[in-house]
């Protein structure tokens, strides 16, 4: 099984415990002054901070607060472990009805910066882009395809990533927040704790989330539901990490990883040929559910079945037929990506296969570089939202900004079963009236589509397609990166709010 991809990067104990989150306020500067300080403990980060800002949204002059600020984490005697740095944008006197959505990128390992400033939120510095570098002005301009005309907006960065941190030594850390179940039971908390202080437990309530973030949404949502008293209209899964056990190639014997990245692969040759659309991919998907499963278990022995394999799959991913026959039909994602312009010496990435760069070593037999995309994005967004929270809004903190943390990534105790889609069954099961959204680009190979496209055909008839709805854009994990599909998922996601009320 692969590890969590850090994209998005994109996915709670005490020293031997589990903490009893207890609710709390979020701490202001005269707490702070009371905390006394140990050793070397930390002082609380600051008292939240506020500033007035407008944007041209939707073609409209939206007016809005935006405040950084932190809630504490509890265990159960009272000690604050940890603390959560949030990112909230409202509108001033919208009636307290009205939407607020909850965003979380993945990784794990990655803070919310990504759907903050690229997807949604009311300003964006340019990433993802080809061309982009990291040494390009880290700008903030007016973001025309956020959704904040829409609905209030609430960025959370999981403890170790942005500037939230634990309070605790490395090996509590570890147990008290990176475990996939504690994740969820303490960031259902600063969601809840977050309404409460601001008197919006009865608006409607949204959650979104990015690669590790659409794993942690449906579950999230549920133990929302079940456990914290706070009911979920709806969610929007982007690019989700939302069936581990479906990808990655460790086990030989089944057709399914496979299956899910050939999609990927052949969505990005045809956009490099000016083809892609749903017509050019309803046979792709048509073919991996029905010949591609009968010749694949024939297996390599079965020379005439696997012959027929590799050249539709030479054939749908633009390789060298040649090199695909020796690789049986079966095509790793690192080959795809090294392969397909290495007459170029371009590299493509994991996360679009459509944005390259050079191949360092591009004579060495093995691959020696990061992904192409990943390591562009880190410097304008860290540069960009440092410079918006310390200076613009004046939230002043002496730390580092972590937009993506290996650390967390490499620490954390992983839950490779279907729990994202048994507790997203069990979400709309009980609750009629929400809505979700799962939302991809084509070319995405670190999460990719077809894996969504197979869960949603397997749901019962209550996640009928309109509730369940499933939606597909040029580009790849940060599809929203190019300004059409940003565009087309702002007009997706706000019928989708228009629809609830």
């Amino acid at each position: 099984m692969r590890k969590v991809s850090l994209a998005c990067l994109a996915m709670v104990l005490a020293a031997a415990s589990v903490p009893s989150f207890a609710a709390d306020k979020p701490a202001d500067g005269a707490e702070a002054k009371k905390e006394e300080k140990g050793g070397d403990e930390l002082p609380l980060l600051p008292a939240p901070k506020s500033i007035k800002q407008s944007a041209v949204i939707g073609g409209k002059t939206v007016n809005y607060t935006a405040t950084v600020g932190a809630l504490p984490i509890k265990d159960e005697k009272g000690k604050t472990i940890g603390e959560v740095v949030y990112t909230a944008y409202t509108v001033p006197g919208a009636p307290t009805n009205r939407p607020v959505t909850f965003a979380f990128n993945g990784g794990p390992g990655a803070a919310s910066v990504y759907l903050n400033l690229g997807a949604i939120g009311p300003k964006r510095v340019q990433f993802g882009a080809q061309g982009d570098a990291p040494s390009d002005p880290a700008v903030l301009r007016d973001n025309p395809n956020s959704w904040l005309d829409f609905t209030d907006l609430v960025f959370i960065d999981p403890i170790g990533t942005g500037f939230s941190r634990s309070r605790v030594d490395a090996e509590a850390t570890k147990k008290a927040f990176y475990t996939s179940e504690n994740d969820i039971k303490y960031l259902s908390r600063i969601v809840y704790d977050w309404l409460n202080a601001n008197g919006r437990l009865t608006s409607r309530k949204y959650l979104a989330g990015e690669s590790y973030g659409g794993y942690r949404v449906p579950r999230l949502a549920y133990y929302l539901q079940t456990q914290m008293g706070v009911g979920i209209n709806g969610m929007t899964l982007v690019s989700p990490y939302l069936d581990p056990p479906a990808i990655g190639d460790d086990d030989a014997l089944s057709p399914l990883p496979w299956m899910l990245n050939l999609p990927a692969m052949a969505a990005g040759h045809f956009e490099r040929q000016g083809n892609l659309s749903e017509a050019t991919m309803a046979p792709v998907e048509q073919y991996l559910k029905t010949e591609f499963v009968a010749d694949f278990l024939a297996g390599p022995k079965d020379k005439a079945a696997t012959d027929r394999l590799s050249a539709k799959v030479a054939e749908i991913t633009g390789l060298d037929p040649a090199l695909v026959r020796r690789m049986d039909g079966r095509v790793d994602i690192g080959t795809y990506l090294r392969e397909i312009r290495r007459d170029q010496g371009l590299i493509g990435s994991v996360y679009d296969s459509n944005f390259t760069s050079f191949d360092p070593f591009p004579a060495s037999s093995r691959p020696q570089y990061g992904d192409p995309l990943l390591t562009t994005l880190i410097a304008p967004t860290t540069s960009a939202m440092v410079d918006f929270v310390t200076r613009q809004v004046g939230w002043k903190v002496d730390a580092r900004y972590n937009a993506l943390s290996f650390e967390v990534n490499e620490a954390w105790t992983r839950d490779n079963t279907d729990t994202p889609v048994k507790d997203l069954r069990q979400a709309i099961s009980i609750d009629p009236k929400m809505t979700v959204d799962i939302v991809h680009g084509w070319d995405d190979l670190s999460c990719p589509y077809f894996g969504s496209r197979l869960i949603v055909s397997q749901m019962p008839e209550f996640g009928r397609p309109d509730r369940v709805r499933l939606h597909m854009y040029p580009g790849g994990h940060m599809f929203y990166s190019r300004t059409d599909s940003g565009a087309a998922l702002r007009r997706d996601i706000l019928e989708s709010y228009r629809a609830g009320g």
